[in-house]
């Protein structure tokens, strides 16, 4: 899948991030017209007050997007819910937010987030957990504030391998505000770098941009605006404190100046006018302290001079002011057009535009992350409102996941039991109960019995059953369940949270059957890991398989990741790696690799691998070097069920990721199994991975 995003991360505070931001929003809009703009996480802010860096975006890139569109969280909610131990839900807001932009906009610019000299661990871990998650391409922005080009070289290795080390993928570095020579920078960045397919870039400091605006130190000053409110937006390069005769101090006024004297020294008022007047050189504004309006004459000849200079009014000192307007940093807001465009011309300038551009469209999104799974589970489900039936009604567990997921408005959901029971269970539990998503259904007593017991007969008389025998059926739950699977009265139906596997596949295996060319019954768990999907399988059904059965599998297999958005790699596991191995499970793994290629030769399967090979690409690279699955499978097939079943409950309790299933697979219609042990969480995720089943089913 092609990349339609990037995040740009900055790795210290003022790195400049704002200008490459800019830049790139002008390339991809040369392309790409229809873009979006987004901020997981801005600065907190005073009420009533908006981000300057989205309100600046939007407003030049004219952008089709809202501000409330455009950011998920301030730094203090994020603290907030971290200190409630809820980071991954605000992940999963961020997620939810990011992708609503992405199905709006045909390419969207993730801004990530600012950091300062203040910044906690949590700060400049942010960028690198968030890009992680959304799982798109990097660029890394870097403040050249090391004193010499050897220092920031080994800062910039350091920065990209905890990029790298988190499993994501930084394309360019982009070197900002350098004082160095670039091509200094350039040597040393390339003696240290292990890495060409990074494109290296180094902007060079421009100090104009980082001269305030009036109008950014009136707001920094809390000033009142006496003249020229509508003149604040040009650069001023130096303040010039007023504390000499007029006659000396015109010598100390310089292009772009202010003037900071208090209200008093009508003298120095007069002579900034009156340099302006003569295109002496003109002076910025006037700041003026204490509180000390000009005297009435004064005033008269400013309004008379007719100028248009600045002059604000402030409650502070002279020395005070001059102190606080010293540590005054630049930005950029939307009336900085000027700014804008030189921040603009400076990327184009020094950063490879053509070869960036390349890089960004061309990133191959090669897999998918666990939270990005997630996240598409939700949203699939959502959109397909599939109807599931659950036959297990007594259990309180079934219950609370249902009134969850009619909560999340996620299926339709048809509880089997007796109506009376079931609601009086609810309301012990304290349960919302959304009777437009939740109906309850008694199996023992209603209309679709007999027409239902019929079925069966018609069925399985072939087999020797009676037709009383098939009515008696229709009372177990589990069967009514499949029969109203079988029948297109639900689309898929989960069950054994009571039950057994046998007694919940059972009526499936008899009446349902398997899919066209499929033989074999199997099950796969979706396993996620800290920074990938795998699917293993099969863990839940089948013993031990024969090659055939095996084959079967990882068809099966390959079919269930395609349908969740996991492009199959197969590996067929085994003890050994190619052909260094000999003996009867060996050759059952070779034969079924062999059977897989025959039987499907567009899927990519290699097999014997053992399971490192498998998933490490330096060892998988070293095994069996020239593989396209060796190092980067994530479909594994183990050799039976009792390698399959340990080791997946091995990986998640060790691993600390989530285990969602047994998802089984090869039926014609979705009917799956529960743990007897299973949470609330694993049922919500079985009825949604059902529905999506549904949804694809064919």
């Amino acid at each position: 899948m092609n990349n339609r995003s990037v995040y740009i991360a900055a790795t210290s505070h003022y790195s400049g991030k704002s200008l490459v931001s800019l830049g790139i929003l002008q390339m991809v809009m040369r392309r790409t017209p229809n873009i979006g703009y987004f901020r997981p996480i801005i600065d907190d802010l005073e009420e009533g007050i908006k981000d300057n860096h989205i309100e600046t975006i939007l407003s030049y890139f004219a952008l089709n997007e809202s501000y409330e569109e455009a950011y998920a969280f301030t730094k203090s909610e994020i603290v907030d819910y971290q200190n409630n131990g809820q980071l991954d839900e605000a992940y999963d807001i961020i997620i939810q937010k990011y992708k609503a932009l992405e199905d709006k906009f045909d390419f969207v610019l993730i801004d990530g987030t600012d950091l300062s000299a203040e910044s906690t661990s949590l700060d400049y871990d942010l960028n690198v957990i968030i890009a992680k998650s959304l799982h798109i391409p990097v660029i890394l922005v870097v403040n050249d504030s090391f004193k010499t080009s050897h220092d920031l070289s080994k800062n910039i290795s350091l920065e990209v391998n905890n990029f790298l080390k988190k499993d994501n993928k930084v394309i360019a570095i982009i070197v900002n505000k350098a004082t160095k020579p670039q091509d200094e920078i350039i040597a040393k960045y390339k003696e240290h770098s292990t890495d060409d397919s990074i494109l290296f870039s180094v902007i060079p400091n421009d100090q104009p941009l980082s001269f305030p605006t009036l109008k950014e130190v009136a707001n920094a000053l809390g000033a009142k605006v006496l003249y020229g409110e509508d003149n604040l937006d040009h650069p001023i390069r130096k303040f010039i404190i007023g504390g000499m005769q007029l006659s000396h101090f015109m010598n100390y006024i310089e292009e772009d100046c202010v003037i900071v004297v208090p209200g008093d020294r009508s003298d120095l008022i007069a002579g900034a006018l009156l340099s302006n007047l003569a295109n002496f050189k003109r002076v910025t504004g006037v700041i003026l302290t204490v509180g000390m309006n000009p005297d009435e004459t004064i005033m008269k000849l400013i309004e008379g001079a007719k100028v248009n200079l600045p002059i604000l009014l402030v409650d502070s000192g002279t020395f005070e002011t001059a102190a606080i307007t010293a540590d005054i940093r630049s930005t950029l807001y939307p009336e900085s057009v000027v700014k804008i465009k030189r921040c603009i011309d400076l990327f184009e300038e020094h950063v490879n535009v053509p070869e960036l551009d390349k890089k960004i469209s061309s990133f191959k999104i090669g897999g998918i992350t666990p939270k990005m799974f997630q996240y598409n589970l939700l949203k699939e489900a959502k959109a397909a409102r599939k109807h599931i039936v659950l036959p297990e009604g007594g259990d309180e567990r079934i219950l609370r996941a249902a009134s969850m997921l009619a909560d999340d408005e996620i299926v339709n959901i048809t509880i089997l039991g007796k109506q009376e029971e079931i609601i009086q269970k609810v309301n012990q539990l304290g349960l919302s109960w959304n009777e437009k998503y939740i109906s309850v259904l008694d199996n023992t007593n209603n209309d679709k019995i007999e027409d239902y017991a019929n079925t069966l007969y018609q069925l399985r008389k072939d087999k020797g059953m009676e037709y009383a025998q098939a009515k008696d059926l229709m009372l177990d739950a589990s069967y009514f369940g499949t029969m109203m699977v079988y029948k297109g009265d639900a689309d898929g139906m989960v069950s054994g949270a009571q039950n057994t596997t046998a007694h919940t596949i059972r009526p499936a295996l008899q009446f349902v059957k398997t899919q066209p060319k499929i033989k074999t019954v199997s099950s796969v768990f979706f396993m996620l890991l800290q920074d990938r999907v795998l699917v293993y399988g099969d863990c839940a059904v089948v013993p031990n398989p024969t090659s055939e059965q095996l084959a079967d599998i990882a068809i099966s297999s390959a079919q269930t990741a395609k349908a969740f958005g996991i492009e199959p790699k197969i590996a067929m596991l085994s003890y050994s790696s190619g052909n260094s191995g000999e003996g009867a499970e060996v050759d059952k793994v070779r034969k079924a690799t062999e059977r897989v290629k025959s039987l499907c030769p567009d899927l990519l399967v290699e097999g014997p691998i053992q399971y490192d090979a498998a998933v490490v690409p330096s060892v998988g690279s070293s095994k069996m070097p020239g593989s396209l699955v060796a190092g980067q499978a994530n479909v594994l097939i183990f050799p039976d069920l009792n390698t399959g079943n340990n080791t997946y409950k091995a990986v998640q309790r060790e691993s600390g990721g989530l285990a969602l299933g047994p998802v089984l697979q090869g039926l014609r219609k979705p009917i799956n199994d529960l743990s007897r042990g299973a949470k609330i969480e694993d049922i919500y995720n079985t009825v949604v991975i059902t529905a999506i089943q549904a949804a694809n089913n064919k």
